[in-house]
């Protein structure tokens, strides 16, 4: 059986179904809404896994977060997701992490030349705003000051300041996830212009059904097959509790001996399904919170410091992405 290692330094001989297409990102743009439109059309199969990441050598996560699931780790476990599919049907899957990774595109390239990448961006600042709560909710960020938490990239790309639970460090380099026409450089290098589509997130989230029917004449299915829309724009929750996060999950998952008792406890107390529906609700209600607005001179101040990367990536697409995004 080959190993991940294997694949990405000298990729075996590819036995199974291979995907057709990537959704390779952003995080925060749309990439779920968009997964699961596409997951009800008759003439897709996506994978059940909503984000394998094999394909990214460079984002290999240090352990398994507690709550995390468990990815393929070879190649054949990568390549059974897509088993299911018919004969007939797109087979895709949608890794948010491969659009940021330096080393996706050419792996998928290795995998795939045909394939069809869809890549969606989001103006930098809601972006990394958005960014920032979701990783202060798997605990990969610890710092709650977004400003704060980009100031620590330098320190951090040292291998310092690095929170204990953060089990993709990586994602921290938060001024790397913005730096859009690199990005999609290394995708147009290696696949042809009609195999890549860029999509907008505020065209997404604007339009809905128009920009799915282009993603799917983009791969070439019926566009008119009637599909749910599923809202592009979700409620933005935060991290209120860390500490408190961390005893829910001792409680839940925990290992030592402090957390087994405590669990024999409640357990003489409530049956199972009584217990992990009380600890959802505390998480639900008293670790997470619905997000306050950002700080309006914070999002001017990424704005002002992003802006040269809007201007390269309207120059890169022909597009005015300044206006677009109201710089």
């Amino acid at each position: 059986m080959s190993t991940a290692a294997d694949f990405h330094s000298d990729p075996p001989a590819v036995q199974g179904r291979v995907p057709d297409f990537f959704i390779v990102g952003h995080h925060k743009s749309g990439t779920t809404a968009l997964y699961e439109m596409l997951s009800q059309h008759p003439q897709v199969f996506m994978s059940d896994i909503k984000e394998p990441r094999f394909l990214a050598a460079d984002m290999r996560p240090r352990f398994t977060p507690p709550r995390g699931r468990r990815l393929p780790a070879t190649l054949e476990e990568y390549l059974s997701l897509f088993s299911a599919a018919a004969p007939g049907q797109r087979a895709g899957e949608a890794s948010p992490s491969y659009l940021f990774s330096h080393t996706a595109a050419a792996e998928i390239a290795r995998l795939q030349p045909d394939a069809r990448i869809i890549a969606i961006l989001r103006e930098p600042a809601s972006f990394l705003y958005s960014l920032h709560l979701q990783l202060l909710r798997s605990h990969v960020e610890s710092e709650k000051d977004l400003l704060k938490a980009i100031a620590l990239e330098d320190v951090r790309r040292e291998g310092r300041r690095i929170p204990r639970r953060s089990h993709m460090p990586q994602l921290l380099q938060y001024s790397d996830h913005v730096t859009y026409a690199d990005q999609l450089r290394r995708y147009h290098e290696l696949f042809a212009p009609e195999q890549v589509k860029v999509l907008i997130y505020e065209d997404f989230r604007d339009d809905n059904g128009g920009t799915l029917r282009e993603v799917l004449r983009f791969l070439e299915i019926d566009e008119d097959h009637p599909l749910e829309q599923v809202n592009v724009k979700q409620t933005t929750t935060t991290m209120r509790s860390q500490q408190l996060d961390d005893l829910v999950l001792a409680l839940t998952l925990g290992s030592s001996a402090r957390s087994r008792r405590a669990r024999a406890a409640l357990k003489a107390l409530a049956p199972r399904r009584v217990r992990r529906e009380a600890l959802r609700l505390v998480r639900r209600r008293a670790v997470l919170g619905r997000a306050a607005p950002p700080e309006q001179k914070a999002m001017e101040e990424l704005r002002l410091r992003y802006q040269p990367e809007v201007a390269r990536l309207g120059e890169y697409l022909g597009r005015d992405m300044l206006a677009r995004w109201g710089y």
